[in-house]
Parts: C-alpha cells; structure tokens; sequence
C-alpha cells in the first residue's frame, strides 16, 4: 500500500473509533441538532475515503475496522539470547533415528516469555501463512461488483437522506436501507476467489442484516416487546444466565438510541 493510501486507512479508522463518543458527546453539549449534524458529518466524511480507496487505489471490497489489529502474540519479538542462538547457526531440532520425530534440540530452547508448544516447522509455516493471506492484493473488482460496493458505501447517506425527507417514525428508510444492503449483497455474491479477508468481510455483512430487527420503526413496533420477553424468561427459568440477560435487558434500549451502533 501506497503512503497516501495508509493515511486514508487511518483516518477512516480513527473515524470509526471516535463516531459513537461524538455523537454521545455532541448530543449532550448542542442537543439533538447537534446530533444529527456530527453523524451526518462523519457518515459523509467516511463515505468520501471509502470511494477514494475503492475507485482511485482500488481497494476492493473494503474491510472493518480498515485497519487488521495487530496479533501481538504472532508479532512476539525473539529475545536477545535466542537471536544469538539463531545467528550461531545451532540446530533448533533433533530428529529420532528410528521414529523420524521433529523435537526440539535442548540447546535451542527459547526462553519462557517466547516459548510454544508446536514445533519450529509448524509456526513457521502458520506464520508464513498467515502472513501470505495478510498481503495478499484485494480482488480485482469489476464493473457489476464496484457498483455493489459503491451502494453498500452510499447506503448511510442515502438513509440519513430519507430520514430527513420522510422522518424517524416512516417505513421508508428502513425499507431503502435494507434494499440497498441486500443489493449490494447479492451483486457480490457472483465474485469468485476471494481471499480470506473479504470472505469474512462478506460473512459479517450478512449476519449485520440481523439489525434491522433492533432498527426503528420495526424494533419499535414488533421485536421490541418479543425480545425483551425472551430475555426476561431466560433470565428467570435459566440458571445463570440472568447475569447476562438482565443487564443486557437495562442496556438494550439505551444502545438501540444511539445511531452510530446500530446504524454505522
């Protein structure tokens, strides 16, 4: 990736990482215009990087979060003593004569913070392969599929849009919303030979369609009271699982509120 597009990706991630504490913090200071003025600021501000990424850089089918957290555990570093112990060129195994068994030579033990318990051959491999499916090039999209994508980018806009004409209460932009999503789904659902990211990036859009079922009106109107009766239930005939479900019940509608978790 290029330096600008990295700039690009960090601040689409920073976005993401700020937007709930903005509109909970700028709802609070300037109230309820206020509000919808910082969330439709960043929708706008995200759907401007994410068709920068996708029709300049060709970024293919975008990921979330843009930026892959970093797996510290296989970014361990090699302690002083065991790169000298790689440097002097000290075997790391020991092959059995008569059960050809890979062990590890007492000489080259790691020390314990570095320590596993495969052997060498198989976390080289793991790492090596986890590292080929982190760098390898988004899919080449084309003309069918970057319109797909183009609509899954513009779907928030298009919904705060339709909020704003038609109001919070009308079927519309729910119902636009979700046409849009299931559209983009299915236009993407023709790409073949897609690396694992964007597998799993497709995945999570799929069960994200599970929302509109906490989204208004439809929460408001008919999974509201079905879902709270659930929990109740569970929380008073299941053992142990009311430490979960009932502070899930008192959390529910204060998350459903907030337009950055269950809309962003």
């Amino acid at each position: 990736q290029s330096l600008p597009q990295q700039k690009l990706l960090t601040w689409l991630s920073v976005l993401e990482c700020v937007e709930v504490f903005a509109e909970m913090g700028t709802a609070r200071v300037w109230g309820e215009m206020g509000r919808w003025t910082i969330i439709v600021l960043i929708q706008l501000a995200k759907a401007i990087l994410r068709l920068l990424l996708l029709l300049w850089y060709k970024a293919g089918i975008q990921t979330s979060p843009p930026i892959v957290p970093l797996n510290r555990e296989q970014q361990q570093p090699l302690h002083p003593q065991d790169m000298e112990d790689n440097s002097s060129g000290k075997d790391q195994t020991y092959v059995g004569r008569r059960s050809s068994r890979v062990v590890r030579s007492l000489q080259s033990t790691p020390s314990l913070q570095s320590r596993h318990w495969g052997s060498p051959q198989q976390r080289e491999e793991s790492q090596s392969r986890r590292a080929e499916e982190m760098n390898q090039p988004p899919t080449p999209l084309g003309l069918q599929e970057t319109i797909a994508e183009s609509i899954y980018i513009t779907r928030p806009l298009l919904h705060l849009l339709s909020l704003g004409v038609w109001g919070q209460r009308s079927w519309k932009p729910w119902l636009l919303s979700a046409i849009l999503d299931i559209s983009s789904l299915s236009l993407l659902s023709d790409l073949k030979d897609l690396n694992r990211r964007e597998r799993a990036e497709l995945r999570r859009r799929t069960i994200l369609l599970l929302y509109y079922l906490l989204r208004s009106p439809f929460y408001d109107r008919y999974s509201e009271g079905r879902i709270l009766l659930l929990l109740r239930l569970l929380a008073d005939y299941v053992p142990g699982v009311g430490f979960v479900t009932r502070p899930l019940m008192d959390y529910l509608p204060a998350w459903q509120k907030i337009y950055f978790y269950n809309w962003g």
